[in-house]
C-alpha cells in the first residue's frame, strides 16, 4: 500500500533534502524497500501500472469472430443488432465456446469503444447555414399528433429559426426557407443539407447529386450554394442536428396545446428571437451581435418574393370540383369542364383559370376530402331549384335563422317560384358580406316585402344615396349647357287648375 500524500511528501523531503538514510526510514515505517524506491523516484504515487496485456485463453481466439459480428451489425437497424448476451449464445451454439458471459460482455464493450468514430472539430464561417427537419408531438384543438418542424441554423452565430408544418414536403420545405431568410434578414451564401428526397432525386456517388426540380427552383431564386452530406454522415451538419434536439426539448416541452399551427409558429418565432439574447459558450458577444457578422456575409433578399406553392395543371369536373394533392376543391359552376391551374401553398389552395383567380380554399392535409364553397353552386341551383334541399355543398352551410323564415314566407306566397326567389337572395352573398345581407333580410321581414329586388335595395346605404349629387368636374363641355326652369303653369292647365 502506498502512503498518503502527506507521508509521501515528508519521506521524500527527509531523504532527498535532509539526507536521512533509507534504512532508518524503512525501520521506522516498516514499508518495503521497493515502495521506498518508488516514493523517491516519483513526486506523486504513480498508481497501478500493468506491464503486459493480460492473457485471455478462452475469449482470445474468438475476438475476431465477435468483431465480425459487430461490423455486420452496422448494416442493419439499431433495434435488430446483437446484444452481448446474444453474441455469447451464438458463440456457444456455433463455435463451442466454453467461456462465461462476463468475458464476452467485457470484450464487446471494449471493441465497441475502440471502434467508435472520432470527429475533427470544424471551423464555421459567417454567412453559412445548415437545414434539417425534426418531429415533435403537438396537441392541436385537443388532438395529439406528430408534426414535422423545419430548422435552419447559422453555425457561426448559433442563431436558429424554427417553424412547424403539417407535412414534410416540397411546399413546406420552400416555406421554411422563405420564413427563415426573412427572419435572418438575408440569404446564407452556403447551406448544408442531408440527402432528403425533397432536394435529391438520386445520389450519383461521392458528392454528386441529381437535384429535384423543386430544389433547383429555390436555389435559382435565392442563388445560394448547396452542400449535401455524405450518406449517414449527419456530423457534417452537426450544429443543426444538435439544435433540432435543443429546440424540441426547450421549445416544445411540455407538449404544446394550441388551436392552430400558425399560433404555435408565432410562439416559436418569439422563442427564436429570445434565443438571440443568449451568449454562445466561448464567445464574448451575444448571438444577436454574432448574427450581425453573419448578415454581413449573406446575400441580399431578392426584390421579388419566392412563390412557395406547388403548381398543377388540371381541369374542373362535371361536379365543378378540382382535384389537387388527393383532395377536391370547388370552383364556380361556370368553370366546370374548364382547364384549371392549382397552386398549393402551406395554408391555402388557389385555383385560377384563363389567367385570373376563380377560387381560394384553406389547404386540406388529409386525403380524399372535399372542400365546398356553397356560393359556387348557387347559380346552378337557381336553374335547378328542386335540388336545393339535396345539394351536398350546402349541407353544412350554417345560415342565420332569419333566412329560413324568409324562405318559408316566399314559398307560401309564390310556391315553387319562391324557392328560386330565395336562391336569388342567397346569390346576393356573391357581392355582399353575410352581416350586411342579414340586416337586409331582417328589414325585409319587418317591412313585409319578400322579393330579391327589395332586399337588394336594402343593401344600398341610404346615407350614400342622399349624398350623391351631380358634379360637372371632368365634363367641361357640359358647363355651357343651360337648362331652363320648368313652367308649372302649363302643368296646371293640363290638370284644369289655375296658378
Amino acid at each position: 500500500m502506498y502512503a498518503d500524500m502527506e507521508q509521501w511528501s515528508e519521506i521524500r523531503q527527509r531523504v532527498l533534502v535532509r539526507g536521512e538514510s533509507k534504512r532508518s526510514i524503512l525501520r521506522e515505517t516498516g514499508m518495503h524497500w521497493r515502495t521506498l524506491e518508488k516514493m523517491l523516484s516519483h513526486s506523486a504515487p504513480p498508481g497501478y501500472r500493468k506491464r503486459q496485456e493480460r492473457k485471455r485463453p478462452k475469449i482470445g481466439p474468438f475476438e475476431g469472430r465477435i468483431e465480425a459480428i459487430l461490423k455486420a451489425d452496422t448494416q442493419v437497424p439499431k433495434k435488430q443488432r446483437h446484444t452481448a448476451k446474444r453474441i455469447w449464445e451464438r458463440l456457444r451454439e456455433e463455435e463451442n465456446f466454453t467461456g462465461g458471459y462476463t468475458a464476452v460482455k467485457d470484450t464487446v464493450r471494449r471493441l465497441r469503444q475502440s471502434n467508435k468514430e472520432v470527429f475533427v472539430p470544424l471551423r464555421h464561417f459567417p454567412g453559412e447555414a445548415q437545414v434539417d427537419f425534426g418531429h415533435a408531438l403537438v396537441k392541436i384543438k385537443g388532438r395529439l399528433r406528430k408534426a414535422p418542424f423545419f430548422v435552419m441554423a447559422l453555425p457561426y452565430s448559433d442563431a436558429v429559426f424554427v417553424a412547424i408544418f403539417e407535412r414534410e414536403c416540397t411546399e413546406t420545405f420552400w416555406e421554411g426557407h422563405v420564413r427563415a431568410f426573412e427572419f435572418f434578414g438575408g440569404v446564407p451564401k452556403r447551406i448544408s443539407y442531408d440527402n432528403t428526397s425533397i432536394a435529391v432525386s438520386a445520389i450519383m456517388g461521392g458528392r454528386k447529386r441529381r437535384l429535384t426540380h423543386g430544389f433547383l427552383q429555390l436555389k435559382s431564386h435565392y442563388l445560394f450554394e448547396h452542400h449535401f452530406c455524405r450518406p449517414a454522415r449527419g456530423n457534417e451538419k452537426g450544429v443543426v442536428e444538435g439544435l433540432v434536439k435543443y429546440t424540441r426539448l426547450n421549445f416544445m416541452v411540455p407538449v404544446p396545446e394550441v388551436q392552430s399551427l400558425e399560433e404555435l409558429n408565432a410562439s416559436l418565432s418569439l422563442r427564436c428571437c429570445q434565443e438571440l439574447k443568449r451568449r454562445l459558450r466561448g464567445k464574448a458577444q451575444s448571438k444577436a451581435q454574432l448574427l450581425g457578422e453573419d448578415q454581413q456575409s449573406m446575400l441580399s433578399l431578392p426584390s421579388t418574393a419566392f412563390e412557395a406553392a406547388k403548381k398543377a395543371s388540371t381541369s374542373a369536373s362535371s361536379l365543378s370540383l378540382v382535384r389537387f394533392d388527393g383532395n377536391d376543391y370547388s370552383v364556380p359552376v361556370c368553370w366546370a369542364h374548364h382547364p384549371i391551374v392549382a397552386k398549393g401553398f402551406c395554408q391555402e389552395v388557389v385555383l385560377s383559370a384563363q389567367g385570373r383567380e376563380v377560387a381560394r380554399h384553406q389547404r386540406i392535409w388529409d386525403k380524399e376530402q372535399v372542400c365546398f364553397e356553397p356560393l359556387h353552386y348557387l347559380a346552378l341551383l337557381e336553374r335547378k331549384p328542386g335540388s336545393l334541399d339535396y345539394a351536398l355543398p350546402l349541407e353544412k352551410w350554417d345560415l342565420p335563422q332569419c333566412f329560413q323564415l324568409l324562405r318559408q314566407r316566399m314559398e307560401s306566397l309564390k310556391g315553387g317560384d319562391g324557392v328560386r326567389e330565395y336562391i336569388g337572395v342567397l346569390r346576393l352573398l356573391e357581392k355582399h358580406k353575410m352581416p350586411q345581407l342579414r340586416r337586409a333580410v331582417d328589414k325585409a321581414l319587418e317591412c313585409g316585402v319578400y322579393t330579391r329586388d327589395a332586399i337588394a335595395l336594402f343593401l344600398c346605404p341610404q346615407e350614400e344615396a342622399r349624398s350623391q349629387t351631380f358634379n360637372l368636374d371632368g365634363y367641361p363641355h357640359l358647363k355651357h349647357v343651360i337648362i331652363q326652369a320648368p313652367n308649372l303653369r302649363v302643368y296646371a292647365q293640363l290638370i284644369g287648375g289655375a296658378m
